[in-house]
């Protein structure tokens, strides 16, 4: 699809030598998820936040999340207007299309669970009134996965409402070099990208990709998948029923990303890891012994029989 191709070279201007990353990430917006990227620091979570906003033509707001942050720092507040004798509200960089949360677990969890209503339902309250938020809505969050002085992780609850979770790494070397002529600043960054597509169209995207087929042995595929996760051994907290909608969003997403009208096995396969990884919760002894999530997915992949598909247009 030519728009797709086009979001993705737009961003790749910026955001070099990370082209996996953009797809997953333009797959988890097409599945109408938020997104929590994670990774250390300096490796452009903020730069690619910057150059999909601009390149999909939506409104963009940055939020730098410190421990002195308030719930209406983010959601906004009511005015006493004098003239009028009423309130009336001061809109929050909530009010945006797509957000960014900027390190996330820097803030007090009251703040954390003011994301929570805008995240799942697509509206804030404020003063006892209901206000909807601009569509589409994302929220990006991001957050370093060392130096947890100080911090508040988030907590299973609102992993939970994250899609999927992602990160960069560092450059190869000949990306490397090609960043280092790259302005510092994200914002400078990616000023030089213009939009490709508009707000509509992304919605015109995310409803195309929302009809992409899947059979319904890839179904049962993604249903075994996720009890065999709540029944491994070493796993406490198995995946959720939201992370079962979550994988099956965004392998349809995936697969259209693709250019494909349909779902594949591999398309299920590549997606859970990113959908995953962070709600799954392992046993203390599980930990001691040296495992982690990462091979817990891999060995349940491994032993989950993968569906023979045969579509009959192939």
């Amino acid at each position: 699809m030519e728009k797709i191709a086009k979001i993705l070279d737009n961003v790749r201007q910026v955001v070099v030598g990370k082209d996996d990353v953009i797809a997953m990430l333009l797959a988890g917006i097409l599945s109408g998820g938020h997104i929590l990227i994670e990774d250390v620091p300096g490796v452009g979570k903020t730069t690619l936040v910057n150059a999909i906003a601009r390149t999909l033509g939506c409104s963009f707001a940055r939020i730098q999340f410190t421990p002195d942050l308030m719930p209406a720092d983010i959601l906004g507040i009511s005015v006493y207007n004098r003239q009028t004798g009423s309130f009336a509200y001061r809109p929050g960089p909530i009010m945006h299309q797509i957000v960014l949360a900027d390190e996330i677990n820097r803030t007090s969890p009251r703040t954390q669970a003011a994301l929570l209503e805008a995240m799942a339902e697509g509206q804030v309250t404020v003063d006892g009134k209901t206000y909807p938020l601009p569509v589409p809505f994302v929220v990006l969050a991001t957050q370093n996965p060392i130096e947890y002085e100080g911090t508040y992780p988030l907590p299973e609850a609102q992993l939970d409402r994250f899609l999927m979770r992602i990160s960069l790494g560092y450059p190869d070397g000949e990306a490397e070099k090609t960043i280092l002529k790259l302005p510092a600043s994200p914002k400078e960054a990616a000023a030089k990208l213009a939009p490709v597509i508009t707000p509509e169209e992304l919605l015109e995207m995310q409803q195309a990709a929302a009809r992409t087929y899947m059979a319904e042995s890839l179904e049962r595929y993604i249903v075994a998948l996720v009890q065999n996760t709540r029944a491994h051994e070493d796993v406490l907290l198995g995946i959720s029923p939201r992370g079962s909608q979550h994988l099956y969003r965004g392998a349809r997403a995936l697969a259209y990303l693709k250019q494909r009208d349909y779902v594949l096995p591999d398309d299920i396969k590549e997606m859970a890891g990113p959908v995953f990884c962070h709600r799954l919760l392992l046993k203390p002894e599980a930990l001691i012994k040296g495992n982690h999530v990462g091979n817990v997915l891999a060995e349940i992949l491994d032993n989950t029989p993968v569906p023979v598909v045969t579509y009959g247009w192939q």
